[in-house]
């Protein structure tokens, strides 16, 4: 084995969503290192040799059209522009061709990956289901807001391999069941919990974990022995088992088990025939947790990708997410057993334009999903995606020749529009 010492430029943290880029990527940065006794491949090998809960990693990539309005602007939000989509872009080498005659940006339409459980929450799932089941789990824990995309995507998905799904669901029981919410109900065992109690997520989670009859497994064990046995198969789930095993999912999965799923995906979209290794990118996600936008900056790093990942914040503070992206790294290397260092700058954390309290929608955010809908296909939600819309929509009219290319990825969610419309009938 040699020792591997590889660097990669990152720029200082953004702190408003109208920054000035540079497209040009350096190769060096003193703030992300990645110094391991063993290959960068070998690191990546460790990480996808598993199961997964998705069979194959494929998504869509379409792209999206910007043009300048010489009329009045349909939404203000979105200024004076109008969308396009093409979903059947030229990919692969014909990425790097440039057409200054119109603005546009790529999207990754992780939406589509199933009716019920898409976007990252899928991409988080992906690693973690099959290491339940090759546990012998019976039983998951986990817990989330009324219209939680986390909690109906665990529920559908642990009922489609025979799990039960214990959900706590922030606040009262809704008069009318809508959205999420309604996919939570019908497939998983929902608890609505009071707030002053769900804020102390931690507690609560284990408390009701302990409510049920059985052995707990903790998710860290489930990640340290993803890489000591991730060959293993579900053979081992015919045997008889007398008691309950309960795994506990923090909220919106954020933890370090949910990034090979997102490492994952950026190895499928690095490919030559999609978008590549060589192009420089601006990968825009929004984000709650953070993991996802973490998971891709690991990626990004580990293959050696000229890719910028930029994240527009939600629902924590710059310097939160930043300890989040350390506490992550720092759990999934310590778990995998490579020295590899990665201190903090893998992620530019951005600001939203327009500040909000979690889950509030402000005035003329639903006009402005209802022109993206309207023009290119594409849903968006007021709450999350839009304001990665937002972003990348004005990078790829930045953006110059012979720069780099904006890619968006949809993080799904969309099914949070019926709660919504439940909530802010004068908006609809």
């Amino acid at each position: 084995m040699h020792v591997m010492k590889s660097m990669f430029q990152r720029k200082p943290p953004i702190l408003s969503l109208r920054p000035e880029f540079h497209s040009q990527c350096s190769l060096t940065n003193p703030q992300v290192v990645c110094n391991s006794s063993s290959t960068r491949e070998e690191f990546m090998m460790k990480i996808l040799d598993r199961r997964w809960t998705l069979k194959n990693p494929d998504t869509k990539v379409h792209q999206i059209n910007v043009s300048r309005l010489q009329t009045q602007p349909t939404s203000k939000l979105l200024g004076n522009v109008s969308f396009s989509n093409n979903s059947h872009p030229s990919l692969g080498e014909n990425l790097t061709e440039w057409h200054n005659d119109q603005s546009s940006f790529y999207i990754v339409r992780d939406d589509l990956l199933h009716p019920l459980v898409n976007g990252n929450k899928a991409r988080k799932l992906d690693a973690l289901l099959p290491l339940i089941e090759d546990h012998l789990g019976t039983d998951v824990v986990t817990c989330g807001g009324c219209q939680s995309a986390h909690t109906a995507a665990v529920a559908v998905s642990c009922a489609e391999r025979g799990l039960k799904a214990h959900l706590l669901l922030r606040g009262e029981q809704p008069q009318i069941l809508t959205g999420y919410n309604l996919i939570s109900m019908l497939y998983g065992n929902v608890t609505y919990v009071p707030r002053s109690v769900y804020a102390k997520r931690e507690e609560m989670l284990t408390s009701h974990a302990d409510s049920i009859p059985g052995t707990i497994i903790r998710l860290d064990d489930l990640l340290k022995s993803s890489f000591t046995n991730h060959k293993s198969t579900k053979s081992n789930l015919d045997q008889p088992s007398n008691s309950k095993k309960i795994v506990i999912i923090n909220e919106g999965a954020g933890d370090a088990i949910a990034l090979p799923g997102l490492i994952r995906l950026v190895k499928y979209l690095s490919q030559d025939h999609i978008l590549g290794k060589s192009q420089p990118l601006k990968i825009v996600v929004d984000s709650g947790t953070g993991t996802t936008a973490v998971g891709l900056g690991i990626g990004a790093l580990c293959l050696g990708l000229p890719w910028e990942i930029t994240s527009v914040m939600l629902a924590d503070t710059i310097e939160g997410y930043r300890k989040h992206e350390e506490h992550l790294i720092s759990e999934l290397c310590g778990s995998s057993g490579f020295p590899i260092i990665m201190h903090s700058g893998l992620v530019h954390w951005v600001e939203r334009e327009h500040p909000r309290k979690f889950g509030n929608v402000l005035k003329g955010e639903i006009e402005a999903c209802q022109q993206i809908a309207k023009e290119t296909g594409v849903l968006v939600d007021p709450i999350y995606t839009l304001a990665a819309w937002e972003l990348a929509s004005q990078l790829s009219q930045q953006e110059k020749k012979g720069g780099a290319k904006v890619v968006m990825l949809h993080t799904g969610g969309t099914l949070g529009m019926f709660g919504l419309a439940q909530r802010y009938k004068s908006y609809f």
